[in-house]
């Protein structure tokens, strides 16, 4: 397993590609804790801190699909780095002007996330063009959810490390600036600056067109759900034994799950059509979330969170290969954007939906509606199997461009070329 994944960062640009785009993620993935621990720094309540950050994580949604078709029509260089610094700017501003002027905190907030560079879509559109090969790219897929599992556990440390050697407005400045560098680093690289998108049929939908990215779009809203309703869960839970570390426990273990499931999957190459297969992934991810209802002690819990957690980096990476089928061409970038956008709003919903259920029922409650978030999701992908089937057959003896220009390309060869 070790010795395939290591080939893979092997192959040339591979490793400073995935280094450089999770770098650049950073400020985006510490962006609720860092806002929220300096509103607080400034004197800020929490429902002030909270409002910023709901301002910055909408204005992300609206932003990442629109940049993602800018790139599909421009090019990663003159969209990516122009957006990043943006984005960066926009933070630098909230350090700076503090709380004292309401009106400049929250339009740094639309700036910061509006500009948030589509760093994730981009990467997923560069990597059939660097591995050439569909089997590596189906494992690439399958690393960098596993990496991004890594960036979201070491991102908040990294905050909160600077905070306690500096201040919380400097970590604002120094996680930004690292995003900064990130972004830099993806898109000097050869393979960003040689990428375009392939050949786009002018429509005002872009990706949304696709029956089929409907489809995963309304999936992923579900497991986005389910995943932000079990963060309060385990807050709930541990408050109800004993407090402390509890909910660390709980969520590390969900991570570590998925880190583990992904490394699995991504070691070897599955046979049959990855919509039938993302289908039982969801399935056996919504499994993996009912048994948390029980809610026993710590330590049992702790091992059902590690199970509930098995499945989620195997059923991302395969929804990126799904995704790289069902993308109209020309606008994979977009495509994957829309993923992430809609991950992330339902993530949101979910922590809005399990506050209410866990001050009625508990912790027991707020995990009630992540289950109900994993059935819901598969409930959508097993009632849209004439949306989600297979788009086309390769032509035998056909090379991949031929194929995609018949749109039936082998997965992991529709994101685009290299100039």
């Amino acid at each position: 397993m070790a010795a395939g994944y290591a080939e893979l960062l092997r192959t040339r640009h591979a490793a400073r590609l995935l280094a450089g785009t999770l770098v650049g993620r950073l400020p985006n993935a510490t962006a609720a804790l860092a806002v929220v621990l300096f509103a607080r720094a400034e004197g800020g309540s929490y429902a002030l801190a909270g409002a910023l950050s709901a301002v910055y994580g909408v204005c992300n949604a609206i932003g990442q699909p629109l940049l993602g078709r800018a790139v599909d029509l421009y090019g990663q260089p003159r969209v990516m780095l122009p957006a990043s610094v943006l984005s960066a700017l926009g933070m630098a501003l909230l350090a700076a002007v503090g709380l004292d002027v309401l009106w400049l905190a929250y339009a740094a907030m639309v700036i910061a996330g509006f500009f948030t560079p589509p760093l994730e879509g981009g990467l997923r559109a560069l990597w059939p063009g660097v591995l050439k090969r569909a089997d590596r790219v189906h494992a690439a897929y399958a690393l960098d959810a596993v990496a991004q599992e890594v960036m979201f556990a070491v991102g908040p440390l990294l905050v909160t490390l600077c905070v306690a050697a500096w201040s919380a407005g400097a970590a604002l400045l120094v996680i930004n600036a690292m995003g900064v560098l990130g972004a830099l680093s993806v898109v000097v690289s050869p393979p960003s600056r040689q990428w375009r998108s392939g050949p786009r049929e002018a429509h005002w939908l872009g990706a949304l067109r696709s029956a089929g990215m409907l489809v995963l779009i309304g999936a992923f809203f579900f497991v986005g759900l389910a995943l932000g309703s079990i963060a309060v869960a385990a807050v709930a839970y541990a408050d109800e034994h004993g407090g402390g570390m509890v909910s660390s426990y709980l969520l590390s273990a969900l991570g570590a799950g998925a880190l583990a499931g992904g490394l699995v999957y991504g070691a070897r190459d599955w046979p049959g059509h990855p919509e039938n297969r993302l289908r039982l992934l969801i399935g056996l991810l919504a499994l993996g979330y009912l048994p948390l209802v029980l809610v026993p002690g710590v330590a049992g819990m702790t091992a059902l969170t590690g199970v509930a957690g098995v499945f989620l980096a195997p059923a991302l990476a395969c929804a990126f290969v799904v995704v790289d089928r069902h993308a109209p061409k020309g606008t994979v970038t977009e495509a994957f954007s829309w993923l992430v956008t809609t991950f992330g709003v339902g993530s949101a919903v979910g922590a809005s939906v399990a506050g209410p259920a866990v001050e009625g029922g508990g912790a027991q409650a707020g995990f009630a509606v992540a289950g109900a978030g994993g059935l819901a999701a598969l409930l959508v992908l097993l009632s849209t199997k004439r949306f989600l089937g297979e788009p086309g057959r390769p032509t035998a003896g056909a090379t991949p461009a031929e194929n995609d220009r018949n749109g039936a390309a082998e997965p992991g060869f529709r994101a685009g070329h290299q100039a």
